[in-house]
């Protein structure tokens, strides 16, 4: 797992899928909870620019409402926290380990519809494609996510299930793109390293 200094610019992006990537702002989710790495406002907009959710642009107008609408910075901030929350029990029904709430797709709909609603289509090169206006109130980048997730939770059928790391003290959640489908940890080089070494002094103890 992650040192519990690093920050939202500095943690690692192994989900597979933004929306993943996005429930995985939370450090652990195993036997503890946190740190959360979503502290303020800014933070959102760093790892939406990151995930190229918003461009650079949007990052500073966002940036400039949120300094001058603290209040509302905040509030959004928590909405987009219970949005993350709501995914993070939407995906993990994929596995069995937890029951759709009528809640969480509610607000994952009404949010995405928000999102949808804030497209327009448009010519790239030769072909007409849905693209984004141009993000300038402080709910943007929720509705966005939640258009993300709201795709990568209707193509189950086109896809294996999302799964949660099993090393200790983690539970990220992350696409298993592996050729054998069998893939246990976020990183192999992380949870999975840990994981056996504690086998392997158990053995030997």
């Amino acid at each position: 797992m992650m040192d519990m200094q690093k920050k939202i610019d500095d943690i690692s992006l192994l989900g597979g899928h933004p929306a993943l990537d996005f429930v995985n702002t939370v450090d652990s989710r195993g036997g503890r909870w946190g740190p959360d790495f979503l502290n303020s406002y800014d933070d959102l907009v760093a790892w939406a620019c990151r995930l190229d959710v918003i461009d650079d642009k949007e990052r500073d107008v966002l940036l400039v409402t949120a300094n001058s609408s603290g209040p509302d910075a905040e509030k959004e901030l928590g909405q987009a926290k219970d949005l993350r929350e709501a995914l993070y029990r939407l995906f993990l029904s994929e596995f069995g380990e937890s029951q759709i709430g009528p809640n969480d797709l509610e607000l994952v709909a009404d949010m995405a519809r928000r999102g949808l609603s804030q497209q327009t289509l448009g010519q790239v090169g030769g072909t007409i494609e849905w693209r984004r206006s141009e993000a300038k109130g402080l709910d943007a980048i929720s509705n966005r996510i939640a258009v993300l997730a709201a795709q990568l939770l209707t193509s189950r059928a086109e896809r294996r299930p999302v799964r949660a790391c099993q090393g200790r003290n983690c539970g990220w959640l992350f696409l298993d793109q592996s050729r054998g489908g069998h893939r246990r940890w976020c990183s192999d080089k992380t949870c999975g390293s840990n994981a056996r070494v504690r086998k392997f002094r158990l053995r030997s103890s």
